[in-house]
This record gives C-alpha cells, sequence and structure tokens, in this order.
C-alpha cells in the first residue's frame, strides 16, 4: 500500500485551516472535518492530521499538557 505523501497546504488553504481551528471548533466533528477537506481541496486524514498537529501547537503555546481530552476550549 502507498503512503500518503506530506502535503503542505498552500497559503490560501492555511488561511482557511486556521479560520477554522482559531474562529470556529479547534475540535470539529467529522461532518465539519469533511466539509473543511472539501472547502481546502486537501483529504480529510491530511485535515484531521493538520489539526491535531495544531493543536499540540496550541496546547503548547497554553502550557497544557499535549495529550489532555479533558479541557476543552
Amino acid at each position: 500500500m502507498a503512503t500518503e505523501k506530506p502535503v503542505t497546504p498552500t497559503e490560501e488553504q492555511l488561511e482557511i485551516l486556521e479560520y477554522n481551528f482559531c474562529k470556529v471548533n479547534k475540535h470539529p466533528d467529522p461532518t465539519t472535518l469533511c466539509l473543511i477537506a472539501a472547502e481546502t481541496g486537501l483529504s480529510e486524514d491530511q485535515t484531521l492530521k493538520w489539526f491535531k498537529q495544531r493543536l499540540a501547537e496550541w496546547r503548547k503555546s497554553e502550557g497544557l499538557p499535549s495529550e489532555s481530552g479533558s479541557v476543552r476550549d
């Protein structure tokens, strides 16, 4: 099986991803994730991976544990 190559989102895709992360929801449900993926042109897996990495960065910047399911924004 071929593994998906890492994709660096374009500036436009990053704007959409960041907007959704900051203004809409840091924890998108599967439906929302699908809509964001469609809007950006990325796969759902790529979009989910981006959100997970961005959430880890955000938690680190906020001084929170990297994996904490009990604290929601």
